[in-house]
């Protein structure tokens, strides 16, 4: 995996290239769980490194031990374009592997993702669905004060905030 981490923290295509045309494996996994693709969008790697992952085998419905999956990671790291990929290839926008039922809208608004948010809701994402915790999308925009998410989400003001749910 050394080689690997290597690679995609440099962004190095013609390397990468040439680690899979020597066998490399690119679905490996780093001691803490994290696949080589989960890694490309930890270290922001372009998306043709990211595609020549994918077209060689790397799995995009891939999700460590916590549930974090690669479209999750596409959403925290804000690649729009591996989120609108994923999309394209079937991913469900609202469906979480995450214990905490903690979904990509969810993190769209943690992370003031707006243009990601905006795509999310455009391909079906549920604003009304709750973590186990009880708290919505626009609960973690109002608790990250992402004042363009909550614009987005049409929060109202005047409606009470998370009614039946401990804060």
């Amino acid at each position: 995996m050394n080689t690997w981490m290597e690679i995609l923290k440099s962004n190095n295509y013609l390397a990468a290239m040439k680690y899979i045309k020597d066998s490399a494996d690119t679905n490996e996994y780093n001691e803490s769980g994290e696949s080589v693709l989960a890694l490309s969008l930890r270290y922001k790697c372009d998306t043709d490194l990211i595609q020549l992952l994918i077209e060689n085998g790397a799995d995009i419905f891939d999700f460590d031990d916590e549930g974090v999956s690669i479209f999750d990671m596409a959403v925290t790291y804000d690649n729009i374009e591996m989120v609108e990929y994923l999309i394209k290839q079937g991913i469900d926008v609202n469906k979480t592997n995450r214990r905490s039922n903690f979904t990509a809208l969810m993190a769209a608004a943690c992370y003031g993702r707006i243009e990601i948010a905006k795509l999310l809701l455009d391909n079906g994402a549920n604003k009304e669905m709750f973590d186990s915790k009880g708290f919505s999308a626009v609960d973690f925009a109002r608790k990250m004060n992402k004042k363009s998410v909550l614009k987005l989400l049409e929060y109202d003001v005047e409606t009470p905030n998370n009614l039946g749910h401990a804060r």
